[in-house]
């Protein structure tokens, strides 16, 4: 078990979580090449934040998503046996990534991720 991240602020909720939460949190919003310990870890989401909010955009974000997570199905990892990610507008200025998890243990876990967009 580990402390849980809230998703819209990056603050521990005071909460532990055995799923995948905080993995695919970081992977998110960490900038890819940034992390100091694993420049492979994180996205290319922060490239989005002065897009509009078009289908476009909403492909990329989809995209970049589905590159950050995909280290979580290698062989190597093998936490999850496969990931999905789908988007929708949440409201003016921001797209919601929608993201299917089906860990290793074969449990379905949903996460709920707001991406910052002009």
């Amino acid at each position: 078990m580990e402390r849980l991240l809230d998703p819209t602020t990056g603050d521990y909720t005071g909460k532990s979580e055995t799923s995948l939460a905080n993995a695919v949190y970081l992977r998110l919003m960490i900038p890819l090449g940034s992390y100091w310990a694993n420049p492979e870890i994180g996205s290319k989401l922060h490239l989005l934040r002065r897009e509009k909010d078009v289908t476009r955009v909403r492909t990329l974000a989809s995209q970049y998503a589905e590159e950050a997570l995909a280290p979580l199905t290698a062989a190597d990892d093998g936490r999850a046996k496969s990931v999905s990610v789908e988007t929708s507008s949440l409201r003016k200025g921001w797209l919601l990534l929608l993201i299917t998890v089906i860990q290793a243990d074969g449990s379905r876990v949903t996460f709920k991720q707001p991406v910052s967009v002009a």
